[in-house]
């Protein structure tokens, strides 16, 4: 019910209802599509919309753009399924930043009333889709030439290439792009701190066989020269046992003399 209520109200009202108590200097984007021009006339519009980037005014019954408010920052217009058949001059002046714009199924039909286009510079896509201009059979190629900056005509390029459906599509692949490639480098040098860490490892393990070889040959050096100094103690100790045990036998005979020698004086 309310859709039919904004598609029966007249532009000026609509325009009004869309800026839901806001200052016009504030509108970005305004759509009041369906509702009723003023006799084919824009209406309810004024300079004040001075930050709009986006308008759609499709199926208006527009005939005419002449009260068409400067628009200097405007960047996408919609005009489609109106009776627009010329005055395409006025855009260049009102809308002299305009990137996207799309007449399809209005009454143009010579390519004269195109060619203003071609001081709008900063144009990329145009839609002439279901004009009478698309006709010809070499109507694509034609309004190519005609409009060289452009890229894209109905939503394709020269070479037929579908048109993304928005500019935040084309910076997501950008994104997405750049995303891959960085993954990529991040997955190559991966590897190569893999790689850099196996040869460390495989280094290291070489290492360990010398130096445990090392610390048994030293081991071994080490066990022989103790058991050289224990050969060595080992020696002595007898040597000193057996001067011993020849001091023992000597102080025996001694004290044996002593004992015949007492005898004897006794007799």
């Amino acid at each position: 019910m309310e859709m039919k209520k904004r598609m029966n109200l007249e532009m000026k009202k609509r325009i009004n209802l869309e800026l839901r108590n806001r200052n016009p200097g504030e509108v970005a984007e305004l759509v009041i599509d369906n509702c009723r021009s003023n006799e084919g006339e824009i209406d309810g519009f004024g300079d004040g919309f001075k930050e709009l980037e986006y308008l759609s005014m499709i199926n208006v019954g527009l005939k005419s753009l002449s009260k068409l408010p400067n628009l200097h920052k405007l960047l996408k217009l919609e005009l489609s399924d109106n009776s627009i058949s010329g005055g395409l001059e006025l855009l260049t002046e009102k809308c002299p930043n305009l990137v996207y714009l799309n007449l399809s199924s209005n009454k143009i039909k010579d390519y004269s009333t195109v060619e203003p286009l071609k001081n709008l510079t900063h144009l990329k896509s145009l839609d002439l889709y279901n004009c009478d201009i698309c006709n010809p059979s070499d109507y694509r190629e034609n309004i190519f030439k005609l409009l060289p900056h452009i890229t894209y005509l109905d939503g394709f390029d020269r070479d037929d290439q579908e048109a993304p459906e928005s500019d935040d599509e084309e910076e997501d692949e950008e994104d997405e792009d750049g995303a891959a490639a960085a993954g990529g480098y991040y997955e190559e040098d991966e590897d190569e701190e893999e790689d850099e860490e196996e040869e460390d490892d495989e280094e290291e393990e070489d290492d360990e066989p010398e130096e445990a070889e090392e610390v048994g040959l030293s081991y071994l050096l080490k066990e022989e020269i103790q058991d050289d100094e224990d050969d060595d103690d080992y020696v002595h100790e007898g040597e000193e046992g057996e001067e011993g045990d020849q001091d023992v036998a000597a102080q025996g005979q001694k004290r044996k003399r002593e004992a015949d020698d007492e005898g004897e004086e006794d007799e």
